[in-house]
């Protein structure tokens, strides 16, 4: 009986101290709120203990992990931090969304997010419809920087906002964009800005990253543009913006004119983002960039349609670390394409400028544009641009003088070399040898008016180049012009003609029509002169007739949307050559006195020289052959 009883008493015991367990725990049990924490506490230990185990993973975030935040708890700040890093901290700090600076060039914006420029506006310029110049706005640059830090991360210096400061040094203003890590740890953009000069000082440095960066991950400054339309034709502004870039010391090269490209170039010291008449220059001060990817882009497929942006720049460019830091001085040049300016900062930025390659560059820069410079500081544009006209056309007087001489010597034999074309109609051969003896007897090549010709091209490929590069020639008036450096419209066509516009320039017009006219007195003769065509050659009379009517023609379509000065040139060039041909026939060239010349020089017995030797020799040897062929048809 006892046994029984401690059975059931033991059994109502264990039943009591298991409901007093029970109790005990439903008091201590957790609320919903401790139980959350605890999961997040879990969790984040888990995390951490993953971590060991993945050093080689890069942690990738998106663009909502940047998002400034304010006031925030213990809780949510260690889940920045997760995401983030070390640069939370930035995200925690109040500032300006941006920053405005004006100098005596410049009205500049730069952005908190990025530290980078937002606005870039030129003070002293307008466009063609008379609206502020920006070289950077509304996002159309980026300026960023990609590294990794020693937590496994790849960020971005886009991502992340700045710290502003403005102060003085002297007359210079300096702007600094900071992006903390703590009050005395942080990557900085420093921007000093001078009196009345479009060159920046940049500058990129860190201060107590070393145990930050991943100095293992490779580090890439990189620099995007869409260049903005200045110009009344986007078209004609497209095909002189141009990217420019100088390396290897002295060797300046760039990117295809029109279409797409793309090139890696070693030991760069600048580039260029040449918008025709203003550039977007970034300069390695100390050191050229070891190597930059860059690529160029056309925007401007049809002119009706794409209407903002001519070409999209991008450069990659790896920076290197010292110490476990960064410190790289640079130049930002947000200006003019004026040689003046340009050549100032005696860095050779000016080699950006297109003036033409080897003989026509060197013309142009040792000759056209200080002589220009010196008559427009003088003279209005426009008159400047005739009175330089009338210089190099009498500077090439003799030259025309060359060409009208060979002419007259070619017109007074061209009844011996017509005969001679007689005697030996039936051996083509036998007569270019005696027509060949006769003016070489007589002096009268046709060689000595073809090569004082050739020494015009380097002149006129020279000038066309110089004009429409001519910084000073932008928005500048003459006559019914309103801008030299562009077409001069005096009629809107309300449509568009393919390859000629929707408008119509005069100053084409006004040039074709003096090509036409100097062309047909000139070719005129020298069609006259002309025999019948050699066989197996080209009747060289037809041609020339052709390009009678086809130069004009080209004039008038290319250079509808050209600038209105180089038209202007070509006008008054081609007036003055008219002017100087009839002065030299009419008064300066005696036929008989040529004609006595001749016949003294035919007098005297003339040596034959190594070439006109082997000429004969080959001619010899053709005619051998030949003749040996029609015995062999004979047989």
């Amino acid at each position: 009986m006892e046994e029984k009883k401690l059975d059931i008493n033991s059994i109502i015991g264990f039943i009591l101290i298991f409901g007093i367990l029970v109790y005990m725990m439903y008091q201590n049990s957790p609320s919903e709120e401790e139980i959350e924490a605890q999961k997040q506490a879990e969790q984040e230990q888990v995390e951490a203990e993953k971590k060991p185990s993945k050093q080689e993973e890069t942690v990738v975030t998106s663009a909502e992990d940047y998002t400034s935040v304010k006031d925030i708890d213990s809780t949510q700040r260690i889940a920045l931090q997760n995401k983030v890093g070390s640069f939370a901290y930035a995200l925690e700090l109040p500032g300006e969304d941006q920053t405005t600076v004006e100098t005596d060039v410049f009205e500049l914006i730069f952005n908190r997010k990025g530290g980078q420029l937002a606005q870039v506006k030129l003070k002293n310029f307008v466009d063609y419809d008379s609206l502020p110049i920006y070289m950077v706005k509304d996002m159309n640059s980026n300026f960023n920087i990609t590294f990794g830090t020693s937590d496994n991360r790849t960020l971005n210096t886009q991502d992340f906002p700045f710290q502003p400061s403005v102060s003085k040094s002297g007359e210079n203003t300096v702007v600094s964009m900071k992006l903390k890590v703590s009050e005395s740890e942080f990557l900085e953009y420093r921007y000093e800005l001078k009196p009345e000069d479009y060159m920046i000082d940049f500058s990129i440095r860190s201060q107590g990253l070393s145990n930050v960066f991943n100095t293992s991950q490779p580090i890439h400054l990189d620099w995007k543009q869409k260049g903005m339309r200045h110009a009344k034709s986007i078209t004609y502004e497209n095909r002189y913006t141009r990217l420019t870039y100088k390396h290897d010391t002295d060797r300046v090269e760039k990117l295809s004119q029109m279409g797409d490209d793309k090139e890696t170039v070693e030991n760069v010291d600048w580039l260029s983002y040449r918008q025709h008449f203003f550039s977007s220059i970034l300069v390695a001060n100390e050191s050229p960039f070891s190597k930059v990817d860059m690529t160029s882009k056309n925007l401007v497929e049809d002119e009706e349609v794409d209407s903002l942006f001519t070409k999209l720049y991008t450069s990659k460019i790896p920076l290197a670390y010292s110490g476990g830091e960064l410190n790289k001085n640079l130049g930002l040049y947000y200006g003019p394409t004026d040689a003046k300016i340009l050549k100032s900062y005696d860095k050779d930025l000016e080699e950006s400028i297109p003036f033409g390659w080897g003989i026509f560059g060197w013309i142009n820069k040792a000759l056209f544009i200080p002589l220009f410079a010196w008559l427009s500081s003088m003279l209005p544009y426009g008159i400047a641009i005739i009175v330089m006209t009338i210089l190099v056309k009498l500077m090439l007087s003799f030259v025309q003088y060359k060409q009208f001489l060979s002419q007259a010597k070619m017109k007074i034999l061209k009844p011996e070399l017509d005969a001679i074309r007689a005697k030996y109609k039936d051996n083509k051969l036998k007569a270019q040898q005696e027509t060949m003896a006769l003016q070489s007897k007589a002096g009268a090549s046709p060689l000595s008016g073809c090569l004082p010709g050739l020494m015009q091209i380097p002149v006129f490929y020279a000038l066309f180049m110089f004009f429409p590069t001519a910084f000073d020639l932008r928005q500048k008036s003459f006559l019914w012009v309103d801008d030299l450096s562009s077409y001069d419209s005096i009629a809107e066509l309300p449509f568009n003609i393919p390859f000629y516009g929707d408008h119509v320039a005069l100053f084409p017009i006004l040039a074709a029509i003096a090509i036409f006219f100097y062309m047909k007195m000139t070719t005129g003769q020298q069609t006259a002169m002309q025999g019948p065509p050699q066989e197996g050659m080209p009747d060289m009379s037809k041609m020339m007739k052709y390009m009678i009517y086809f130069s004009p023609l080209l004039m008038l379509v290319f250079f509808n949307n050209y600038a209105s000065g180089l038209s202007l040139y070509y006008f008054i060039s081609n007036l003055i050559s008219i002017g100087i041909m009839l002065v030299i026939k009419n008064y300066i060239i005696d036929e008989e006195k040529v004609l006595a010349k001749i016949e003294v020089s035919k007098s005297k017995p003339k040596k034959e020289n190594r070439f006109q030797r082997k000429m004969k020799e080959m001619m010899e040897q053709a005619e051998q052959q030949k003749q040996m062929q029609q015995k062999r048809k004979k047989k």
